[in-house]
């Protein structure tokens, strides 16, 4: 178990991370960042125009673009940016005019002068969130009475309410692992940072190298291995399902560059290719041959209804006037007629582009089994939820000899059938301790734990050796013959 220490604050502070590598420092128009206020952060795409809320407060992000990743932006009235340069000062001068406890408050709910009515005009003024906070604490009947540690919570909790202050931050594996695991932590297996850094650090991941991802965290894990690799090497994204799942290595805003030396390939055609029957083109068939057997069952459910319509029909039209009858009947051939003319050209692009994409697809598809049947990865990284034993023990055939592999699960398990050397299987967890004045604890409010994480080295296995072993037993459980004893012959 590892400790670590942090600033003062309720929660990890990631601070202004301009991002790794040698890219673009500056936001630009089609970038994807974070937006980080107080301890609450999202993922967006900046455009121009385009109208984002975020906590309760929406803006646009024009006047970010051309700033550096890392600053603090003010939301003013309209929803514009304002860049805040300097550091805000502490609310307030009666931080020093501090009570000795606070036994003789009352909270009856009648110590604030200011009424919504009135906070609501200050707002309409255009007054910043500094000023309001500033209001409200000159019209508190109570704030001297309070001790510092109290007026401190105080003016951080209003501040946290009124002032809209917004940080921008370049995407990296730290803070897009701890924005999903703070909004959304089941989409990622409720994996920590701390735990993801471990998995990067015990597989060895650098750039260079060949290495096979099966996860189902949304991305996220693949993301910090592309980070990692930065635009070298290559990586097979091992995905269950019909197709991977990636909103979070999409929020990384990779160039193509990073895209083109990656692979999917789907987990359940593993035995296949284990077996060396895998074939893309019958795959691609038997997509084709299930895709049209489910649109013609939708066709036969869809048939009822279009003949209980054409009874309908008939029976209204028994009610008409035969002129009227042959009059509509016209009308409806030559709609039909202009219809079909303006719906072909729309079908043809259609069927064209569903041809390309899945010729696109057949071709990537070729390319990872093509990756996988060199079995020489350089290092196997698996957090998913599926069961792990057969999914470790099928990938372990394409992983070469003497190399790291890395497996994090929420339950340990035990293996038997894996010859490796140096495994080891640990609980791993940071701890966070808040430093204060006069006083330190740990974080109260942190989670359990990572999970557990099952490192280890493979071994290249002599077949010939195993095969004659096998072949001829040993007789472990006879016991050793005893020497006879040889008399000696008297003279």
């Amino acid at each position: 178990m590892s400790e670590a220490s942090e600033a003062p604050g309720p929660g990890l502070d990631p601070g202004p991370d301009p991002g790794p590598g040698p890219g673009p420092r500056v936001i630009a128009d089609g970038d994807h960042v974070v937006l980080k206020r107080g301890e609450v952060f999202k993922a967006v795409h900046v455009q121009r125009k385009r109208k984002i809320i975020f906590e309760k407060q929406w803006f646009y992000l024009d006047n970010a673009i051309g700033q550096r990743f890392g600053a603090t932006f003010e939301v003013s009235s309209g929803g514009v940016l304002q860049p805040v340069k300097a550091k805000m000062e502490e609310s307030g001068k009666e931080m020093n005019k501090a009570g000795i406890d606070n036994r003789n408050i009352v909270d009856d709910g009648k110590s604030q002068k200011l009424s919504r009515d009135d906070i609501e005009a200050l707002k309409e003024q255009g007054l910043k969130g500094q000023d309001i906070v500033q209001h409200l604490i000159e019209n508190s009947t109570t704030f001297r009475d309070k001790t510092g540690f109290a007026q401190e919570k105080y003016i951080q909790k209003k501040k946290k309410k009124y002032e809209a202050i917004i940080t921008i931050l370049k995407p990296t594996a730290r803070i897009m692992a701890m924005m999903y695991h703070s909004r959304e932590p089941g989409k990622i297996c409720f994996l920590r940072y701390d735990t993801l850094a471990q998995m990067l650090s015990l597989g060895n991941i650098h750039a260079g190298c060949k290495v096979i991802v099966a996860e189902t965290c949304a991305g996220l894990v693949l993301g910090a291995v592309m980070e990692r690799l930065g635009g070298f090497g290559s990586v097979v994204h091992m995905y269950p399902g019909n197709m991977p799942a990636r909103t979070a290595t999409d929020n990384f805003g990779f160039p193509k560059l990073f895209y083109d030396h990656l692979y999917d390939f789907p987990i359940n055609k593993l035995s296949s290719l284990l077996s060396e029957t895998f074939s893309a083109e019958k795959e691609a068939s038997q997509n084709l041959t299930e895709a049209r057997v489910e649109k013609g069952n939708g066709s036969a459910h869809g048939s009822p209804k279009s003949t209980s319509q054409g009874t309908r029909e008939i029976g209204d039209g028994n009610k008409m006037d035969d002129n009227q009858s042959v009059e509509y009947e016209t009308m409806d051939v030559t709609c039909d007629e202009t219809e079909n003319k303006e719906r072909n050209p729309c079908r043809k692009s259609n069927v064209e582009e569903r041809n390309k994409k899945q010729e696109d697809r057949l071709k990537r598809l070729q390319a990872a089994a093509a990756v996988l049947q060199e079995r020489n990865a350089d290092g196997l990284i698996i957090a998913s939820r599926l069961y792990p034993n057969p999914l470790l023990l099928s990938l372990l055939e394409f992983v070469a000899p003497s190399r790291p592999f890395v497996e994090r699960m929420c339950i340990p398990f035990q293996y038997r059938e894996i010859v490796i050397c140096s495994m080891v299987m640990g609980f791993h967890m940071s701890h966070t301790r808040l430093i204060l004045p006069n006083r330190t604890h740990p974080r109260l409010s942190m989670n359990g734990g990572g999970g557990y994480i099952l490192t280890g080295i493979t071994v290249a296995m002599n077949r010939v050796k195993s095969a004659v072993r096998t072949a001829e037993p040993q007789k472990a459980d006879e016991p050793v013959a005893k020497r006879q004893k040889v008399e000696e012959n008297k003279s």
